[in-house]
């Protein structure tokens, strides 16, 4: 997605900006700076693109190239100069979501939600100032909207992220708007902070987020906020489908009420231990 490049950057950027303990291994940094540079679109980078966009010279980017290539996560594309990523990296994806005590805990109400209204529905968890995908159940219809787990979008232009930010201290709120690149998405995109904030505070005051065309056109998605036991928002259930088939009226009279139900039997189901 277009943001994933811009994403992985400013997480360097902000890495590199902060005091390190001594403990902080430079080389383990850039070795990750490699691997984010195919965040982008390209499925397959030669040594002089992976060193412009991980920002490294050619130098330590071969040779980091080459170890990846030797330890097996990335791979060079036969008769060409250019490099991929392999499948051996999907083993930190499975070990996450296997140990993820959210996921587990929250799939069986997704797939009911899913099975009774035949809708997508997902599960999204704040890092930073952008909301990931960890978990999803599609619905019986046809999806054009191409997202899969791990993808990444700005917070406070989707329906989960004010959710889960209408559930956060304003000061956290306004730092989290402030980390964010405010770029339109596309061309109904909300980039006015003011009125971003107002977003959030209708979410906390319905309890529910709704949004419509503000990352993919012809897009309606409503969510929830999940919290733990001390009411800290923890994730966001989610039910996504286009416009073709909903209006905003519709998703809030028929599906908000199904999104708080589940996320509130998913809050209050035991305990949560997450990271923050």
């Amino acid at each position: 997605m277009g943001h994933s490049r811009k994403s992985s950057q400013t997480g360097r950027i902000d890495a590199t900006s902060n005091a390190r303990s001594t403990l902080f291994i430079g080389s383990t940094e850039k070795a990750f700076m490699v691997l984010h540079a195919f965040d982008g679109a390209s499925r397959y980078m030669t040594l002089g693109d992976i060193a412009k966009a991980a920002g490294l010279d050619r130098s330590s980017t071969q040779r980091l190239v080459h170890t990846l290539e030797v330890l097996g996560y990335l791979w060079r594309v036969p008769c060409t100069r250019e490099y991929g990523l392999t499948s051996k990296l999907l083993h930190f994806s499975y070990n996450y979501i296997r140990s993820h005590e959210l996921i587990d805990k929250g799939s069986p109400y997704l797939l009911d939600v899913s099975l009774r209204l035949g809708e997508t529905t997902n599960l999204f968890e704040l890092d930073g100032h952008e909301i990931v995908l960890v978990s999803r159940y599609p619905g019986k219809h046809i999806c054009n909207i191409d997202f899969a787990v791990g993808s990444r979008l700005p917070a406070f232009y989707t329906a989960s992220g004010l959710a889960i930010l209408s559930r956060l201290p304003e000061k956290r709120v306004l730092e989290i708007l402030h980390q964010t690149p405010l770029v339109p998405m596309t061309p109904y995109t909300q980039t006015d902070p003011t009125k971003l904030i107002e977003g959030v505070k209708s979410a906390a005051n319905r309890g529910y987020a709704v949004t419509e065309n503000q990352t993919v056109l012809g897009h309606i998605s409503i969510s929830a906020p999940i919290t733990d036991h001390t009411g800290a928002p923890v994730a966001a259930i989610n039910i996504s489908l286009p416009t073709s088939r909903c209006s905003i009226e519709r998703a809030e009279t028929e599906l908000a009420q199904h999104v708080q139900v589940a996320a509130t039997s998913i809050s209050k189901a035991r305990p949560l231990t997450l990271p923050r």
